[in-house]
């Protein structure tokens, strides 16, 4: 366990259809009463502790009191026997999403990450969030259509542009919490296109759409800030 000033922040395991999940947790301190938390889905080249992750995470402790918590993808982190990441990852990542089968086991892994989370004290279970970008829309979107217990979510940075599509488009018909989704206006992966019409499929009355400068890179700046208002709003005031 790692101490700040603001947080403390752990590693843990949880058990999902024989699987071992990677997961990390960052708990404000202190607490006079349980927080809600945001589960965060980091991107294809990265893991639990990446930059996306602690980015969100410092900002959401920082200013409003609000837990998070991120697992490995499925060939990512501690799943790996050798730790990496970047492109080499990125490309594994790309191979397993094309075949359509990491999606079902990723939503149980989540699943089993939520019941261990809704356990702890610290937590509010009636205030659960999502963020994720581009991987973390991947599996996010299947994961809303499934699991009641998120409120609301923060997506973007994947569009229909890539197989398998219409998986996620039918899981988008399933999603009516509040969602932000997001895009960069020179992204080099997904087209404007594609994120469009993944974000027209989500049935949501209370969504909206926002675009901003630069490439297929981590939130930053007034687009990580836009993150952090709309998740707190949510969970915090209504």
């Amino acid at each position: 366990m790692t101490q700040e000033n603001n947080f403390e922040t752990y590693d843990f395991f949880t058990e999902s259809q024989s699987r071992k999940v990677p997961a990390s947790i960052w708990l404000p301190k202190p607490s006079s009463e349980p927080v809600p938390v945001v589960l965060v889905g980091h991107g294809g080249s990265g893991h639990k502790r990446s930059g996306l992750v602690e980015d969100i995470a410092h900002a959401l402790i920082k200013q409003y009191q609000i837990a998070v918590v991120a697992i490995d993808g499925p060939v990512h982190g501690s799943r790996r026997e050798v730790f990496s990441d970047g492109p080499l990852v990125r490309q594994e990542f790309r191979d397993l999403w094309a075949t359509g089968l990491s999606i079902d086991p990723m939503i149980a892994d989540w699943q089993s990450c939520i019941d261990y989370v809704c356990q702890l004290p610290q937590i509010n279970a009636d205030r659960i969030a999502w963020y994720g970008i581009s991987m973390g829309t991947a599996y996010g979107i299947p994961l809303l259509g499934q699991e009641k217990r998120i409120k609301v979510a923060s997506l973007g940075m994947w569009g229909t542009c890539r197989e398998p599509a219409a998986r996620l488009k039918s899981d988008a018909g399933k999603i009516t919490i509040p969602v932000l989704f997001q895009q960069k206006e020179q992204d080099e992966i997904f087209t404007h296109e594609g994120q469009q019409d993944l974000y027209q499929c989500i049935v949501s009355h209370n969504k909206k759409y926002q675009s901003y400068p630069g490439g297929h890179t981590d939130p930053k700046d007034k687009q990580l800030e836009d993150i952090v208002q709309f998740l707190a709003h949510h969970l915090l005031v209504e």
